[in-house]
């Protein structure tokens, strides 16, 4: 009896994390970034937030993170202003 492999499938995790804004490769390989501290793609930086506009934030990212929350409500910010 032969072994069969597992047949891939992408399920939602894998969808929501491919679609996320910088899931994709970075645009510009020869002159990086290096603002920040470098976390595997992404750049890590600090930010001063007042506490309420804080709390806020943590009540709407509960389901996907703080960061995560935070990365996309730039990106679709940054996207109205092009």
């Amino acid at each position: 009896m032969a072994i069969q492999k597992k047949p891939k499938t992408q399920d939602k995790t894998d969808a929501f994390m491919t679609g996320a804004p910088d899931a994709g490769a970075a645009t510009d390989k020869a002159a990086p970034y290096e603002k920040g501290i470098t976390k595997g793609k992404k750049r890590q930086v600090s930010i001063t937030i007042a506490g309420d506009l804080l709390r806020q934030v943590d009540e709407q990212a509960e389901a996907m993170g703080r960061s995560a929350f935070i990365s996309m409500t730039l990106y679709k910010a940054l996207k109205e202003y092009d």
